[in-house]
């Protein structure tokens, strides 16, 4: 195809993925930093030597830009996929101030990709703000799409689009081999999504509740045969932000309201097990709070659209400080645990990052607790 004029809006790990695969297609790709105010031009050759937006950041490559807004005029697609760190209800504000900037200068016969999970009802939202902004009527003058990005590795495979026409040019920029695109009305779209979105979570419950039960240590082992092992805080938390959006859409109670707050009430209480399980491991080794340290060990994505993972770790690590003091998160995997004058317990929040320890561990005081939903302990400390 090549030469379609696209921007991505939002230096995002989702951005960064989308706008270097349409620049290694040939099409000519500006990515906007929002903490700039420059686009970016993203040619093949960067894209093929960066793969990830750390990479671009820490090697700072000289790269051509131009002013934002003349980027946007020029458009044929905006695709919004900006970085949201606010919290709870201002998380709405933040989108929507976001999506202001993203498309005032958008010019007549443009389009408007947008990539974060919204509920039901959300884009209609994002239409009418896009319609009062750029003055143009959507489905005539320009165009809008719903293309909720989740997993990097599995992009989605339907595009939701305000009056059901498909856009071919746009099915070609996002299909990558030869899996092409379905185009779906977007309150189908939006059902879609929630029914991934609401399945995972009802069976990621399901297993966290029952696994409250595993008590003794022959059902855990039993367990252990299964892949429940395998789920980690960081399994747990992908896809809250979506489950949590999905959740305001709704006022009062309804079916639907009780499995999102059911999911979200059951992570919460994994929390809750996982820091009675920390408690109890002091307890158990008759270890003095003043002579712990606690190392929350989870390599998380900075880049990443969105900021669930960085809240729970924030969550996460006060709530410990309550009861103990020393508590520090360690988000790159080579951390330096073996200067402490201390027993530490590290809580390890992903599978890589329990791999990492394992690897590293030296013949130390270290208790390493998997946040894994049977909080399994490894006791260095004790031969």
């Amino acid at each position: 195809m090549g030469g379609v004029k696209v921007v991505v809006y939002g230096l995002s790990t989702e951005g960064y993925a989308i706008a270097s695969q349409m620049a290694i297609k040939g099409e000519d790709v500006y990515i906007i930093d929002e903490s700039t105010p420059s686009a970016i031009s993203l040619k093949a050759e960067i894209a093929k030597t960066y793969p990830n937006v750390s990479s671009l950041k820490e090697d700072e490559p000289l790269l051509s830009m131009e002013p934002i807004d003349v980027a946007i005029s020029k458009a044929q697609y905006l695709f919004f996929t900006p970085r949201i760190r606010k919290t709870g209800q201002d998380i709405k504000t933040e989108i929507h101030s976001k999506f202001k900037d993203a498309v005032t200068s958008l010019k007549k016969n443009s389009s408007v990709v947008f990539t974060l999970p919204t509920g039901f009802g959300g884009n209609n939202e994002n239409i009418s703000l896009l319609e009062h902004v750029t003055g143009l009527e959507a489905g005539k003058q320009i165009s809008y799409y719903y293309y909720p990005l989740e997993d990097l590795n599995e992009q989605p495979k339907i595009i939701g689009t305000f009056n059901g026409k498909e856009d071919l040019v746009l099915s070609e920029l996002l299909t990558v081999g030869k899996k092409e695109k379905k185009f779906v009305t977007i309150s189908s779209s939006e059902h879609l999504h929630a029914i991934n979105i609401l399945s995972r979570f009802s069976r990621l419950c399901s297993v966290l509740e029952v696994c409250k039960y595993a008590q003794d240590e022959i059902t855990k082992n039993d367990f252990a045969l299964d892949d429940f092992q395998e789920i980690y805080l960081d399994n747990m938390v992908s896809g809250l932000f979506d489950l949590k959006s999905l959740g305001s859409s709704f006022e009062g109670t309804n079916s639907l309201m009780y499995l999102i707050n059911g999911s979200v009430k059951g992570i919460d209480g994994y929390i809750k097990r996982l820091i009675d399980k920390i408690r109890t491991t002091l307890k158990k080794n008759d270890l003095k709070a003043s002579r712990t340290k606690i190392a929350l060990s989870w390599s998380l994505d900075q880049h990443a659209m969105r900021g669930d993972k960085i809240e729970m770790l924030q969550n996460l690590t006060s709530r410990l400080r309550d009861y103990i003091g020393d508590v520090e998160a360690y988000e790159d995997p080579n951390f330096d645990l073996f200067h402490s004058d201390k027993t530490t317990i590290i809580v390890t929040c992903s599978k890589s990052d329990f791999d990492n320890i394992e690897k590293t561990k030296q013949d130390s005081d270290l208790i390493i607790i998997k946040a894994n939903p049977l909080c399994e302990t490894i006791n260095n400390s004790i031969n």
